[in-house]
């Protein structure tokens, strides 16, 4: 299949309406991680929406418990094809903010996927269902232009706390370090430049927070006398916060 084949192949799927029913049986789910009481939702998201379509697309997965008492479970999956072929890594989230119902106007609801014109509204089709929706859809398309091979090793994460700080994602991204080794992470969980033109960012971004001290000696120092003469620490680190 040629690529502008592949391309109109991936299209009609999107207009044919199969993508906006997926989705919507997504949106449907209540995976509301702030709210107590959402373990049962949060993990049959992952068992009856993802698991199954993934063996669809030739995945094997598994769902791994949060090593964070109290944290949302996880999804692992891999489709290998040969091990002479790259392996592509996709992350994302299947859980989502709270509804917030009653702050939607009518007749929209956050459990209902709509259309309206040109946009869709639903509690996770911008974050993050709506992107690995997305994602796995381009898997089958590319499983169907390539008669059922993709041409690369895939791998899914698939998380189900992000909205509450990801806790526990550090310790099983350490404790499943082979399993989710690759040489491409597609994380598809950002914002876009311009809302009519897809984004690809390269690279990686994030934070550290860390407590940085410096103890020069022990007691006091009078500064007339030994200003100058002793190491101050406040200029020892100076050059450290700029």
């Amino acid at each position: 299949m040629s690529r502008t084949a592949a391309l109109q192949h991936a299209l009609d799927q999107f207009e044919s309406g199969a993508f906006f029913a997926t989705l919507s049986r997504r949106v449907g789910l209540r995976t509301e991680s702030q709210e107590s009481g959402s373990a049962a939702a949060l993990r049959a998201y992952l068992s009856d929406e993802i698991a199954p379509e993934a063996a669809r697309l030739g995945f094997v997965s598994r769902i791994v418990d949060n090593p964070v008492d109290g944290g949302g479970p996880f999804l692992l999956a891999s489709r290998h094809e040969d091990d002479a072929l790259p392996t592509v890594l996709i992350y994302g989230h299947g859980d989502v903010v709270r509804g917030y119902d009653a702050q939607w106007r009518a007749p929209l609801s956050p459990w209902t996927l709509t259309a309206d014109g040109d946009r869709w509204y639903g509690r996770g089709s911008a974050d993050n269902k709506g992107q690995h929706t997305i994602n796995l859809a381009a898997l089958a398309s590319v499983l169907d232009a390539r008669g059922g091979r993709l041409g690369f090793n895939a791998k899914l994460l698939i998380e189900m706390g992000e909205e509450t700080g990801s806790p526990g994602l550090d310790a099983l991204c350490s404790q499943q370090r082979d399993a989710l080794a690759a040489d491409v992470l597609i994380a598809s969980d950002g914002p876009r430049i311009a809302a009519e033109r897809p984004t690809v960012f390269l690279g990686s971004r994030g934070a550290v927070n860390f407590k940085l001290s410096l103890h020069a000696r022990d007691g006091a120092h009078h500064s007339g006398n030994w200003g100058g003469l002793l190491r101050n620490p406040a200029i020892v680190l100076a050059p450290a916060l700029a």
